[in-house]
């Protein structure tokens, strides 16, 4: 099997009626459904997206763009996909003159995502780019821009701002009801067992910070409700073999203007998926709180946080079709995405520093 590099180069249940966060009457009355293109088939489109595309009620699957031909007759006799709607990396752009293509959601190494984003945002289709935005701040703005410039609409695949516990949390920063947010500890991490996987390959857009580690930093910015002013970080290896050109797992800090503080932690070599926030009159958590499903928690005065029973990504894919349209804001804008990734670079000066505290703008 080639490993993503070489790819590179080479080339549930359904949503139950009240789970759109949308009044009936604003529901879609011209297209039934729009359709989506997935940008490149790993792990992610063939395991999870394509799956869930199957349970949406606002949007379905109608195209592939890849640079494996061998996955082209397997994706079209599993999902019935055209001749006219497969395409690959160096003809994508012509899928301009494609009507039965609106979105494209792009699924490859986060080094790519602006590439790909950009060339889908001029062929006049809405993006859907998955997390990490991209490798930097000037690139995330580029997909932006592209976006803006081409009149279409930008979402960031950030599920967990759709999923309803993490929604509960995003409104209690708000709403304060345990008090001051003193603290807010966040931990994403698993055992890659993989060698010569993107995620190694700094050119890609590897490591642990950029890919699991912005699970913990957008936790943190959405439980506190609030922007960090500081940070400071460092980085460890303990398999150098297979990490020698990206972190395998990093540490940050967060300090915000009213005196709070954060930890976050994120490993492509140690287990852990938990949110903690320590509040004045009480605390709460969710464990795990980045799973694709189950995730679920309780506060300090017995409140219990029920897992969601319907699929992450399907709702997700569902409420960002409504948003497009019926031309409501997209619950997680391309700005978020950005927000994120100039955060992460501040990460990575800190630890090439010394882990020096980092001051925000």
């Amino acid at each position: 099997m080639q490993n993503r590099r070489t790819f590179i180069k080479n080339s549930g249940l359904l949503l139950a009626a009240g789970a759109l966060p949308y009044p009936s009457f604003l529901l879609p009355k011209q297209k039934a459904k729009l359709g989506v293109a997935l940008v490149g088939l790993g792990y992610y489109s063939t395991d999870v997206l394509a799956p869930a595309l199957q349970l949406t009620e606002y949007c379905e699957l109608k195209g592939i763009v890849t640079g494996s031909p061998e996955k082209i007759p397997v994706w079209q006799k599993k999902y019935g996909i055209k001749d006219s709607n497969v395409y690959n990396y160096e003809n994508m752009h012509e899928m301009a003159n494609n009507d039965e293509i609106d979105v494209v959601y792009i699924v490859l190494p986060p080094a790519l995502h602006a590439k790909y984003s950009i060339i889908g945002a001029n062929a006049g289709k809405h993006v859907w780019c998955e997390k990490p935005m991209e490798v930097t701040a000037k690139k995330c703005k580029d997909i932006i821009d592209a976006c803006n410039k081409n009149n279409v609409r930008l979402a960031i695949g950030y599920r967990m701002h759709h999923e309803p516990n993490t929604q509960t949390l995003i409104k209690w920063a708000d709403t304060l009801p345990y008090g001051k947010i003193n603290f807010v500890a966040a931990e994403a991490g698993y055992f890659d067992t993989r060698k010569n996987h993107w995620k190694q390959d700094k050119e890609l857009g590897g490591g642990a910070m950029l890919d699991m580690g912005v699970y913990p930093l957008n936790a943190i910015r959405y439980s506190k409700g609030m922007e960090p002013t500081a940070v400071k970080a460092f980085h460890t290896t303990n398999r150098p073999e297979i990490y020698h050109e990206v972190d395998e797992t990093t540490v940050f800090e967060l300090q915000f203007a009213d005196g709070s503080a954060a930890k976050g932690k994120t490993s492509l070599g140690e287990r852990y998926n938990n949110l903690e926030i320590a509040c004045s009159n009480g605390s709460y958590y969710l464990k795990p709180f980045q799973q694709y499903s189950g995730v679920k928690g309780a506060t300090s005065d017995g409140i219990i946080l029920e897992p969601f029973k319907g699929n992450q990504q399907a709702k997700q894919m569902d409420e960002d079709s409504v948003a497009i349209i019926n031309e409501l804001p997209m619950l997680v804008p391309g700005e978020e995405g950005l927000r994120d990734i100039a955060i992460v670079e501040k990460i990575y000066e800190s630890a090439a520093k010394g882990s020096e505290w980092i001051y925000l703008k």
